[in-house]
C-alpha cells in the first residue's frame, strides 16, 4: 500500500494533462472490485429484505387504486 501512495504522489511530466496513469487506474479498479465483491458476498440482511417486502406490499394497493382512478 505504501508503494501505491508513493506512486500517486509523483508529479506529472511537464506538458502532460495530469490525472492518473493507467497503472494507478488499474490498481484503483482492482481495489474497488475487491471491496465491491466483499460487499456483494455479504448479501442482504434478513431485516432489510423483510422491510423491502413490507414496503412493496404497502405500495401494491395504492398502485392498484391509482390505476382504477385514472380510468374514469
Amino acid at each position: 500500500m505504501a508503494e501505491f501512495k508513493a506512486n500517486t504522489m509523483k508529479k506529472s511530466a511537464p506538458g502532460s494533462k495530469g490525472g492518473l496513469n493507467q497503472e494507478i487506474q488499474a490498481r484503483i479498479g482492482h481495489q474497488l472490485r475487491a471491496m465491491y465483491d466483499d460487499v456483494v458476498r455479504q448479501g442482504v440482511p434478513d431485516r432489510f429484505a423483510d422491510l423491502i417486502k413490507r414496503l412493496d406490499e404497502a405500495e401494491q394497493p395504492s398502485a392498484a387504486s391509482a390505476d382504477s382512478e385514472g380510468r374514469d
